[in-house]
């Protein structure tokens, strides 16, 4: 099992699991205090399922039985205690106090988790991919797309040249122009996208090198990368049946920026060239 929170590695893998597993899923997030306690025939006749499914549901979630999952959600409740954390999942505009409250929660929560699952050899190989490419093409569709075009802007100010786009035909077409020595950085929180797969498909006959952030460490995209960082999210618990949340994705793009700033000799030159050129664009 990672690092990653139970919860987590639930909404991470929510959309991979079968109907009677997502009635699991959907109880636990609701009533995970209640779960601790439970044996696998309770869990079961709760959620309307049968031992056989809990049984499977905690293996998909990477767990060896239900006891190793209880064992381990029992830790994230006494934690959410001893910090006196009184959240729930639930937002009302008839209670933004508690509201704000359950937000900051649970985005600390994806914050942390993220981080916590970096490995730091897989991110010094990362990094090195990174600063010796020819250049970094930044790929995403939909909800990521204001991600893909944020890193490609910072990793240009550090030096590096990159590239990225809005229109998922521009985004393949140059593609089909890279080699060896490029880098392709896809960002996807499901990791199942199609055209992105597709994408990846034509990178890899070019030769070049593929790196996927994603919340789904089983998603196509993630076995069809060379390289992979997987982050949390815990969006669905705020949201239900939708997920948005690009924080976790941009928490590593922050984090390859630093590390690779700090370890890049003409990096500060690059930020102050940029920084000159539209100075006179911020006075007045």
């Amino acid at each position: 099992m990672s690092n990653q929170s139970i919860l987590g590695t639930i909404c991470s893998s929510y959309d991979q699991f079968f109907d009677a597993e997502k009635k699991i899923a959907d109880y636990i997030m609701e009533h995970k205090k209640e779960v601790v306690e439970m044996t696998v025939a309770e869990l079961a006749k709760a959620s309307k399922t049968s031992d056989a499914t809990v049984s499977r549901f905690c293996r998909r979630c990477g767990f060896k039985g239900f006891q190793s999952l209880k064992i381990d959600l029992a830790k994230e409740v006494m934690e959410e205690e001893r910090d006196s954390l009184q959240v729930s999942n639930e937002i009302d505009r008839s209670r933004l106090a508690q509201s704000l409250q359950n937000i900051l929660a649970n985005k600390m929560a994806e914050m942390t988790s993220t981080v916590g699952m970096l490995d730091p050899d897989n991110l010094e190989t990362i990094l090195r991919i990174l600063e010796t490419a020819r250049t970094i093409q930044f790929v995403a569709v939909g909800n990521t797309i204001p991600v893909a075009m944020d890193g490609a802007f910072k990793f240009n100010q550090l030096g590096f040249p990159s590239v990225s786009s809005s229109i998922w035909e521009a985004q393949i077409a140059y593609t089909y122009n890279l080699g060896p020595r490029d880098v392709v950085l896809v960002i996807s929180n499901s990791g199942t996208s199609r055209r992105l797969l597709e994408l990846v498909r034509g990178a890899h006959e070019n030769g070049a090198r593929i790196l996927v952030i994603t919340n789904n460490a089983s998603s196509p995209l993630a076995t069809a990368s060379d390289y992979k960082i997987i982050t949390a999210t815990r969006e669905k618990l705020l949201t239900g049946e939708f997920w948005f949340s690009r924080i976790p994705a941009m928490l590593v793009i922050e984090t390859l920026y630093l590390l690779l700033f700090v370890s890049k000799k003409d990096a500060a030159a690059h930020i102050r060239q940029h920084e000159d050129s539209i100075r006179p664009d911020k006075q007045g």
